[in-house]
This record gives structure tokens, sequence and C-alpha cells, in this order.
């Protein structure tokens, strides 16, 4: 039966009051937005309202309505939503009405079906207004489960919490559920149809949407509130969760939301200040705030006590209570995610997926809860100033807090004058972004306090040329060990040195302290370390490295392949690779039905993520960005160097000088490991073979690298001492070297440069003791003459049987002997051959032009080749000579002198040593020599230089 236009008008009129309006209600004249009279009270049950509602609108009394203002306002709605009919003008639909016939309408049992329509109608709507109502009231965030702080965070203390709340935690649930439906649909669709119920198992529409979904998350994140936002940025440097799409297009969320009413923040600052009148402490405060963020809004002020220029930012009320609910939420909700995700990468989900990811969360909150403490904020701030001026990082700087007005809930700082680092244009910001990496590296590696949110926002150039590092809410503890793991860590890389790398995956959390190093080193991790290193090192970002890797396929592949058939081959590469592990595993390899699964299993159970990790790679990839956007070839590995270098140069821990030692080519010394005993009994062929083995193990110092790490060590002082003007970061620099190899009390560089230069000495005197003593024409007619009795004496029995015993000894047989002793004495050792030719390249890589070249010739004519390794100088280049005029160098300098006499003790003693490990080593002395020698040698040390004992055994 079809409704005719009475009929649908008169439908249209009731299921239109009853949708807009929050009760079922009339009344004379209607007002359908405003009623005064509630018949079904809204706190009824759905099911109350639904069986009163027939008998309400039947009963209603129409009398007295006044149709044309009904149908006028009806009219407007309808129209307004589309739903009424072009051809029905509002006129036509007042002649359709009238008080008998709508009540009429309402009440014929031959219409019961209309009211049952609108019933259902009314009820559904009523239904979507209640919730829409619901959850669009305000919301209650004045209480939360725990206090600020980096160590509050407790997910206990939430579900007890939010389990007496389980209408507010409905709410959140309902309402991140509305503003991702269609979203999640989206994906689902993707999946689902285009995907699994098609047969592609490549779902390459998932693939293909990638990109748009990419940016339709970035807009959801925003939408969804503060949270969401900070878990956004958190993501964008997650590619192993996400896809990379979805983390690029996340790593443009701003930590920005829209600001709250101004009136409320002058509350809050008159609450926490104490004060009833804010002109009381300011002399001006903006309006309105100059930046908004999740947490809080800053404004701009003048003190009046002193006239500065202020930042006051002034915490969102209730953010703490609404950050709560939402890390509640996202706990009530990763297991079901988890489930999810595992399901559609056709993997069963574990008790430990779950942890690992509840883990994962529960690590974002801790950050996040410590920034909504702000006295911890202004501590932070504080305490890196103060580390960076202790530190000589004159470069690099953060607001000065003021600390008097340092609030639970308000944070005051001196305002600081710049332009974002990733927006200016001043020549000197490639030297920022170094020193920005020096700082950030100082935070990891040395004070143990890492920024852990440094999106460009917060990173300035200030008017004055120096780096200012803003927000210090989110902060990282760094522990002394894990410092120590990562710096043995880089200089294994750095050197190549990847049989070590399992034990530094350990060390640094990466792997499980119960995975055996054999498993590790056959996963191949070493070899992806060693081909990202090298794509790192070479700098150019993500985009260079995708050329230089395409290169690389089309030089091992074939250069005529697609891009497709280039993924084609790596991929069957690479699982070929799979399947031989598995099978040098013992794994039946016929017997896995996905190799890249079975793989990724097995990966899991090798390697893991830990949650320090992703504030250093946001940090650091943060840096990178800003790097590549001034230079396309910047290469933020080559940036790390300047401070591993001074790092390295100037920590005399163990575990320091060990990685400065591996660095610079440079073994532990084997000399207590040597066993004498094992030696040939005695002659030349006990010196070839005992001292030889003795040090073959040994490897000798790298010229190069060490001229290197002494450039990246100047690099790194000139940038970050001061702002480098006229030189002076040059002169801070020659300043901070000299200090490094004059200080009275040693650094690791000077231990090792006086144990080579000892080494050096040792080999030196040896060598030009051997070609005067035994390779010169005047030491081998010495030689000659000193055989010749003892030859004659062999030639005739009778003349040598005349001589008694001890005297044919004394005067013929001991002398003769006393060129092939010092022959052995003197033989050059492989250890001496390494030595020897470190001086020459050093000397080789410096380019010495040698000067005094009339007094080498003269003593080489006397001293055959041992006049090679004579040290020379060096020419003076007009820069040094330039540097050596600057009147505070020269006084610093000056101040250091005194250092020159205990780096002359700890050289002398440096000998003394060496010549007391050449005895006790040495095969052709007898035991009770060695011995003596030994223990001479070592106690005249000692007498020189007693601190060495002391340093030593730290």
């Amino acid at each position: 039966m079809r409704l005719s236009i009475q009929n649908w008008a008169l439908a249209s009129v009731v299921a239109a009051a009853s949708t807009t309006s929050p009760t079922l209600a009339f009344h004379t004249p209607i007002s359908i937005s405003r009623p005064t009279r509630i018949p079904i009270p809204l706190t009824a049950s759905p099911k109350t309202r639904l069986t009163a509602l027939p008998s309400n609108l039947a009963n209603l009394d129409l009398a007295n309505v006044d149709v044309a203002s009904l149908t006028a306002q009806i009219s407007d709605y309808l129209s307004s939503r589309g739903i009424l009919p072009a051809d029905v003008s509002p006129d036509r639909l007042a002649s359709a009405l009238d008080p008998t016939s709508l009540a009429t309408f309402l009440s014929s049992p031959a219409n019961s079906w209309h009211a049952v329509a609108i019933a259902s109608l009314a009820s559904g709507a009523l239904f979507l207004s209640l919730l829409s109502s619901f959850l669009n009231s305000p919301d209650d965030y004045s209480a939360a489960p725990y206090e600020p702080g980096s160590d509050t965070y407790d997910p206990a203390k939430a579900e007890e919490f939010y389990a007496s709340r389980p209408l507010m935690v409905a709410k959140r649930v309902l309402r991140l559920a509305s503003l991702t439906a269609v979203f999640n649909a989206g994906l689902l669709f993707d999946w689902l149809i285009l995907g699994k119920l098609l047969g592609d198992e490549e779902y390459t529409a998932l693939r293909k949407n990638e990109p748009r979904r990419a940016k339709e998350a970035l807009v959801l994140c925003e939408k969804l509130g503060p949270t969401f936002i900070k878990l956004g940025q958190a993501l964008s440097i997650r590619t192993d969760i996400l896809p990379e799409p979805y983390a690029l297009e996340l790593r443009q969320l701003q930590d920005a939301v829209p600001p709250f009413p101004s009136p409320e923040a002058y509350d809050v600052l008159r609450t926490e200040l104490g004060v009833s009148d804010l002109s009381s402490v300011f002399s001006s405060l903006s309006p309105r705030p100059v930046a908004s963020a999740s947490i809080g809004q800053v404004y701009r002020g003048t003190l009046r006590s002193n006239g500065k220029d202020v930042a006051v930012k002034v915490q969102r009320p209730g953010i703490l209570g609404e950050i709560a609910l939402d890390l509640h939420v996202l706990r009530l909700l990763t297991p079901i995610q988890t489930q999810l995700q595992n399901s559609i990468n056709r993997r069963p989900t574990t008790k430990e997926d779950i942890d690992t990811a509840l883990l994962l969360v529960d690590e974002w909150g801790r950050g996040f809860v410590a920034e909504t403490d702000y006295r911890l904020e202004a501590a932070n701030t504080v305490q890196f100033e103060e580390a960076m001026r202790k530190r000589g990082l004159d470069a690099v700087c953060a607001p000065t807090v003021v600390e008097e007005l340092v609030k639970d809930k308000i944070l005051v700082t001196e305002w600081v004058e710049g332009t974002r680092l990733d927006r200016d244009a001043s020549e000197d910001v490639p030297r920022l972004c170094g020193v920005a990496i020096n700082a950030y590296l100082t935070m990891l590696l040395d004070t143990g306090v890492l920024h852990c949110d440094p999106h460009p926002g917060n990173l300035l150039r200030t008017t004055d040329g120096r780096l200012c590092i803003l927000d210090w809410g989110m902060t990282l503890r760094v522990p002394s060990n894990l410092q120590y793991a990562l710096l043995e860590f880089i200089a294994h890389i750095n050197t190549e040195d990847y049989d070590s790398i399992p034990q530094d995956f350990i060390n640094l959390g990466f792997s499980p302290a119960d995975v055996s190093l054999e498993r590790l080193q056959n996963s191949g991790i070493t070899e992806g370390l060693s081909f990202a290193f090298r794509q790192l090192s070479q700098g150019g970002g993500p985009k260079k490295m995708q050329e230089r890797v395409k290169a690389e396929f089309q030089e091992r592949y074939g250069a005529d392949l697609s891009d497709e058939d280039l993924r084609k081959a790596a991929r069957a590469e690479m699982l070929e690779r799979m399947e031989a592990q598995l099978a040098s595993e013992g794994v039946d390899v016929k017997g896995v039905t996905n190799v890249m699964e079975e793989m990724s299993r097995r990966n899991r159970e090798l390697f893991a993520l830990p949650p320090y990790v992703l504030y250093v790679a946001r940090a650091f990839s943060t840096l990178e960005g800003i790097g590549l956007s001034i230079d396309e070839n910047y290469a933020i590995v080559q940036e790390c160097y300047p401070y591993l270098a001074r790092r390295l140069f100037t920590d005399k821990s163990p575990r320091a000088k060990a990685a400065l030692r591996a660095m610079l080519g440079l073994t532990e010394d084997v000399s207590t490991e040597t066993d004498t005993a094992s030696a040939s009994p005695s002659g030349l062929a006990a010196v070839k073979s005992g001292v030889e083995k003795a040090t073959k193990k040994e490897s000798s110092l790298s010229p190069k690298k060490l001229l290197e790490m002494t450039d990246n060590f100047s690099s790194y002082t000139a940038a970050t001492a001061t702002v480098d003007r006229d030189g002076v970061g040059r002169t801070a620099a020659a300043k901070e070297f000299a200090k490094l190899l004059l200080d009275k009390d040693g650094s690791t560089l000077q231990e090792i440069l006086v144990e080579e230069a000892a080494k050096l000495g040792d080999a030196a005197t040896r060598s030009i003791l051997r070609s005067a003593l035994v390779e010169s024409a005047l030491a081998k007619a010495i030689a000659t003459s000193l055989r010749a009795p003892k030859e004659a004496l062999e030639r005739s029995e009778q003349f040598a049987a005349l001589l008694p015993e001890n005297v044919k000894k004394a005067i013929i047989e001991r002398p003769a002997d006393l060129p092939k002793l010092l022959d052995e004495l003197l033989y050059p050792t492989a250890e001496d051959e390494k030595v020897l030719n470190t001086a020459k390249e050093l000397r080789e890589v410096l380019g010495v032009r040698l000067e005094n070249s009339s007094l080498r010739s003269a003593l080489a004519q006397n001293l055959s080749d041992g006049a090679s390794i004579i040290p020379t100088t060096p020419e003076i280049s007009p820069a040094v000579r330039n540097l050596i005029t600057d009147s505070e160098t020269r006084e610093f300098v000056l101040e250091q002198l005194p250092g020159v006499a205990s780096l002359g003790r700890r050289f002398g003693a440096g000998l003394l040593r060496r010549a007391a490990y050449r005895a006790q080593n040495s095969p052709v002395l007898p035991e009770v020599t060695r011995k003596r020698l030994s223990e001479v040698n070592n106690r005249l040390a000692d007498v020189i230089d007693p601190v060495a004992t002391s340093r030593e055994t730290q």
C-alpha cells in the first residue's frame, strides 16, 4: 500500500519531532527543540520507551496544535536534511495536515503499521540522539589514577581506578570507535574483500592504498587527541611495526592541538601562583597563546620584578587524567589488536606476543606521564644546561629556568629569540647540525639523560648563533653499563670487527642473554650490519641508499632487469640464504611450508628491540632529516665520529680504553701471556721463533686512524666550544688538545702515545745500535778481528793445546762470541718491524719535510739505515704559526708546561718497562739474568713514575 501525501506528511511530522527532540512530548504551541513536559522520562529504559511510544503518540492532545507553526518547523528541518521531496512545498504539507486527520492517522487500526514504523524510527533516532549526547557530553578528567612523574605510571592503579568508572571507559571506547570506524572499515575492505576473498596473497590493493590510508591516519591521530598525537610520533620511527608509508606520513605530526580558552589558563596561573591579580607577577602577558601543544600551551610575558621577557607554559586542565584514560583503553585494546594483527599475518598469537605489546604501551605510558611533571621538566632543563657548560659545549644551550616560578602546572623560562633550525637559512646551520649530533651523543653516552622529543620545533638557532633545545618533559635515563656497551659497539662497527658484534648485541639488550654467540653469528646479523653501516657511512639518507642498493642489485643480478625483476631476484636469493641457514641448524627445509615465516619466528627468538632504542632512533632520525634538508649527501654516521674521538681520548675507564685501542688498531698487551720457557734454548733461532711468537697476536697502531680521530677531536672541540667566529673555535681546539697531551694527570690518549713512543724509542735505539755495532763497516771489521784469534786457534791444534782453558776462554773465545751475542740481542723482532713501519707510515701520512738534512746525512754515513727512524722536524704551516702567535693560546700552553715534566717521566718509565719486557722475554740471556734485569727496570720505572702503578690497577 502506497503512503499518501497526507499520511506521509503525518508520519514525517511525528518522526521528525521525535528525532530532533530529546523527549517525545509536544505542547501548545509546538516547540520541537525545547520541550517542557516529559511523559517518557529520559531515565526510563529503552524497552519502556519503546513500549510506551504508541500509546503516547495516540493519546496526544492535538486539538489545539498550531499546525502552521508545526509544519513550518518540520519543513525547515526536513528540507535542510534533504528528506522533504522536491514537489512537496510547506503549504502543501500544511494543507495535508489538520488535527483531526493527525489523530485519526495515529489511532486508526488500519494504519497501525505506520505507527510501528514511526515507533521504530523514533526509537532508533532516540537511541542515536542519546548516544550522541552521551559521547559529546563534557568530560571530567580532573582525577587521575597516579601523580605526574617519571616513575609514577602504574597500570595496576589505573585498572583499579577505572574499574569504578565503567561509563567513562565505555564512553572513550565508543568515541574512539566512532572516530576510527570509517578508517578501520577501509582497511578491512582492502585486506578482506580485495585481498583475502579475491585470493590476492600479495595483498596488492592493501599495499597500493597505503599512501592514501597513511594520510587518513595522520588526520585521525590529530582528531583522537593528545595521547594519540604522541603515539603517532612514537610509531613514526617504528617501521618494524608500521608499513613505511604510514611511518613517513606520521613523521609530519607536530605536537600541536587547538588551544584551550585563555581564561582557563589564567585561572590555572592564579591558582598555582597564589595571586588574585596576575599583574602583580607579570607586567604584560599575551592574551592568546603563542604556541599550543598536547600537554600545555605557552604565553609570552614580561616579569614585573626584572623586566625580562619570559615564556609561560601552562598545563592543559585534566591532561593527566585524559592521558591515563587513553593508556588504560590502549591496554584493554592491545591484546585484541595483537591477535588481529597476527591473524592477518597468519601467525598464532602467544602470551609473549601480548606481553611484548603491553610492555611497549607501558614504555610509552611512562614517557607520556613524565611529560606532565613540570617540576621534573625544569630540573631536566637546568641539569642539561649545567652539564653542557661543565663539558665546554658552549654552542648548545637550554632556556634559563625562572626557578621561583616553577609550580606543579606552570613552568616559566626566559624567552629565547631564535628560529627553527630546519627553517633557518643561516650559513652556520650545517655546523649547528653537528653541534646537535654532539650534544645528543653527549647526553646518550656521557650525562645519561637523553632528550626524547627532538622534533624540529624544539631545535632553535638563536640570534647569537647557538643551538637551543626546548621542551625537556620527556627524557630517557641511560645507565652507565649501557653507555659503555654502545661505545664498544660503535668501535667494533667502525673497525669492522664483526666477530665482536654478537656479544655487543647481548650487552645492548638486542638479544636475550641465553642466546648463544654461535647462533647469533650464524643468523647473518654481521653481514646485515656490514651492509647497513657501509650504506649509512656514504650518507644521502633513504633516497641515496635506495639508489646505491639498486645499483648493487643491477651489478649482481643484471643491469637490464626491471625494478620488479630486481626485487624478485633479491627475494629469491634471500630465500635461498634462509633455507641454507635453516638447513645449517638441522631444520628439514622441505617440511617448512613458509620459509620467511619460519625465519621471522626464529628471529623473534634471537632479537628484540629494547624500548630505549625508540627514543634514540627518533632523536637521530630527526637530526638526520634536518641535515639532509641542507645537504642531500649528509651522513649522520660521519657526524658521530668527532664526539666518539673526544670521548675515547679522554675517558680513562678500562672499557673506554679498550674501545680506543680497538679503534686505533691495537690489541691488549700480550707480554704477560708470553711463555719464555717455551722459547728455543738459545741463539738467533730462538730470537726469530720465541719473541716473534710472543708478539704474533699483537697488531700495530694505525697512523691513518690516529690522525683521523685527532682531526675529529679537533672538529668536535672547534664546533661545540663556542660560536665559531674569528677562529675562536680553532683556538679552543688547540687548547683542548694541548691539555689532553700535557695534562699532568694523564689521559687515555697520552697513555697510548707514551706506550707507543716507548716501543718506538726501544725499536729505534735497537736499530741504531744494530746499525752501529753489527751492520756498519767498522763493526764488521771489528767482529772479523775478534773472531780471527779463535779461527787461528782452531786451525792450530798444537798452539791451542799450549793455552790454559781459562785463558783461552777469557782472551779468545769470549771476545770472538761477542759479535754473535750482539747480533742475537739486537736482532729485530716482528714487533720491531711493525713499530718502525708504523713510524714510517706516520711520517708519510703527515707529509713530513725534513729541514735538518745535513745532520741526517752525517748520521746516515755512520749509522746506515738506522737514520731513517730518527725523529725529524716537520715544517710549520702558516695556520699553525698563526695559532702559536695567539697570546691566549701561548699563555695556556705555558700553563701546561708543568705537564711536560710528567710526560717526560712517563716516557722514561715506559722505556724502562719496555726494557724489562725485553729482558723477561729474551731467549738469549740466562734465566737469572732475565729475571734480575726485569726486576731492576720495573723498580726504576716505579720510582720515576709511581702514579703509573695506581693508574694501571684502576
